[in-house]
């Protein structure tokens, strides 16, 4: 019979493993399909192991190196997670809980960062490029590029994002509460432009979707460990805590964490998948100018509601296997 204390570092490690290949997942699809490096996948079809078909052509040189480093950041993922799980024997599953949590809080912090910030740097830009002013205030020439998607989004989005990482490491709000404000100020910004000033324009309604996605999605992982998800209480709320414990972790483990994992690698399994076409392709809406450059962040929105409610699923996993072992 394994011991509570065997037990228990066996799910550390279960859980680590789970969230760092998720992460290392994550690094090689952008590696696979923004640096063009050659994959997992092609590895294994390389020599046709686990029922891949062979290659016709065979990688070989520097894309086989490639692939070999992508191989091996999984493993050494494996192995960093046991070093760290053997170096802390004291740690309880409690703590462990806490620290995913935590990166789990981080990930939506960084995200509403993003959102907010380019939410309004996007809007200005649209407004002024809709009224015919970026020529007026700049030249010419910078009111061609900003109208471009890949020049607006590689110059203007991703040092917002960056700089929203940072902002998320140094603040400790969620946000939530603005976000929802932001929302309504939005929708009642249109009202009243629309019912008084007669105007409207397509990237008004498109910051309300931005924020409004970004509020729903983004406060799953967050409402999850503050029971706040609507729960069917016909059999859990007669539960005794040992049972709730196990209710939680069982869901967890075979219902929630499979549930994030299936939506983060269909939905970017290949070029083509719902959240890396929109990503690749710098996706806008139909209205161009008019409207704001964001509809490839909302398909980006799927990849980190999954990432933070996956990293929330499998702190709760601990947490409630920590409940478990300290009542058995």
């Amino acid at each position: 019979m394994f011991s509570d204390y065997n037990i228990s570092r066996l799910i550390r490690v279960v859980g680590y493993v789970i969230v760092s290949i998720t992460f290392v997942f994550l690094v090689n699809n952008f590696l696979n399909y923004w640096v063009d490096w050659p994959g997992v996948k092609k590895l294994l079809a390389n020599y046709g192991l686990f029922g891949f078909e062979k290659l016709k052509n065979p990688i070989s040189g520097s894309l086989f190196t490639y692939s070999l480093f992508q191989l091996f950041f999984y493993i050494i993922s494996i192995f960093l997670v046991i070093f760290f799980v053997s170096k802390t024997p004291n740690q309880t599953l409690d703590k462990d809980s806490e620290i995913l949590s935590s990166l789990s809080a981080y990930i939506i912090r960084s995200a509403f960062w993003a959102v907010f910030t380019i939410g309004l740097i996007d809007l200005i830009i649209s407004f002024l490029a809709t009224e015919k002013l970026l020529a007026v205030i700049f030249n010419e020439q910078i009111h061609l590029n900003l109208i471009i998607p890949s020049f607006r989004i590689q110059f203007i989005h991703l040092p917002l994002i960056f700089i929203s990482m940072i902002l998320g490491y140094f603040t400790r709000t969620s946000g939530f509460i603005w976000l929802a404000i932001l929302v309504l100020f939005a929708e009642f910004s249109i009202v009243i432009t629309r019912f008084i000033f007669s105007y409207e324009q397509a990237f008004m309604g498109d910051l309300v979707r931005f924020w409004y996605g970004a509020l729903f999605l983004f406060a799953s992982s967050h409402a999850l460990i503050h029971e706040g998800h609507v729960r069917v209480d016909v059999l859990y709320a007669n539960f005794s805590d040992k049972l709730r414990a196990w209710s939680n972790t069982i869901g967890s483990f075979f219902l929630g964490i499979p549930l994030c994992l299936t939506i983060i690698f269909l939905g970017m399994s290949n070029k083509a998948s719902i959240i890396n076409s929109p990503l690749l392709s710098f996706e806008i809406t139909q209205q161009g100018t008019s409207g704001l450059y964001v509809k490839y962040l909302m398909a980006a929105f799927l990849a980190i509601f999954a990432l933070s409610m996956l990293t929330q699923f499998t702190s709760y996993f601990m947490k409630n296997s920590f409940k478990i072992l300290n009542n058995s």
